[in-house]
């Protein structure tokens, strides 16, 4: 028994800390990220001098929920872009492993080593998937097999990408199981979405 729970608490402190280093990191960029769409959007406004932007910038964010879901869509997608591919060391040969990364043990030097990189993997991809569909919501529709597809879909293009620039850039390795467990994590942020939405039309 206490074996399981030191394993249970070895990999809630790897994922939290996983989600943690960029949590900073990604706030900032996302705040930066929507400067860019104010510019882009609202340049009147947002032209006048630095304290004008940041003004707009708080107004545009109290009063429109669009806002709002972009913003968390911006800072979500950099927290798994820090993750994959912003923070990570070069590698020799990212086709060194293609089939690992299944399971949460793995063999360094001959002893067993606790890795929670495929748990990451559905655990990052959960959040993005979710407010992906939160904020599309109304052009993807309320039908659970059409969000369930949707986010099996994104999820699975947007590993794809990812994958492929590790591949080109050299940082990390190109490996199925995150394929996998991205496309899993895609399929529970949507299920979560749809979940959350009826709830909240029942309430």
């Amino acid at each position: 028994m206490k074996e399981t729970i030191d394993l249970l608490g070895k990999i809630l402190t790897n994922t939290l800390t996983a989600l943690y280093e960029p949590f900073g990191f990604s706030l900032l960029l996302s705040f930066l990220a929507m400067f860019f769409y104010l510019y882009a959007y609202e340049p009147i406004h947002a032209g006048k001098g630095w304290k004008n932007a940041i003004v707009t910038w708080y107004q545009k964010f109290k009063e429109s929920v669009f806002f709002r879901k972009l913003f968390f869509l911006s800072f979500v997608t950099s927290l798994v872009l820090f993750r994959t591919l912003l923070n990570r060391n070069l590698w020799m040969n990212p086709l060194s492993d293609v089939m690992g990364g299944w399971g949460i043990w793995e063999t360094v030097n001959g002893e067993q080593k606790l890795t929670t990189e495929c748990i990451e993997n559905v655990i990052m991809m959960v959040p993005f998937s979710a407010v992906v569909m939160w904020t599309f919501g109304e052009k993807i529709g309320n039908s659970c097999k059409k969000i369930l597809w949707y986010s099996e879909k994104i999820a699975f293009i947007f590993s794809i990408i990812i994958e492929m620039l590790q591949l080109f850039l050299r940082v990390g390795t190109f490996q199925l199981s995150d394929l996998f467990y991205n496309t899993i994590g895609g399929v529970v942020g949507g299920l979560m979405y749809y979940v959350a939405m009826n709830a909240r039309k029942r309430l």
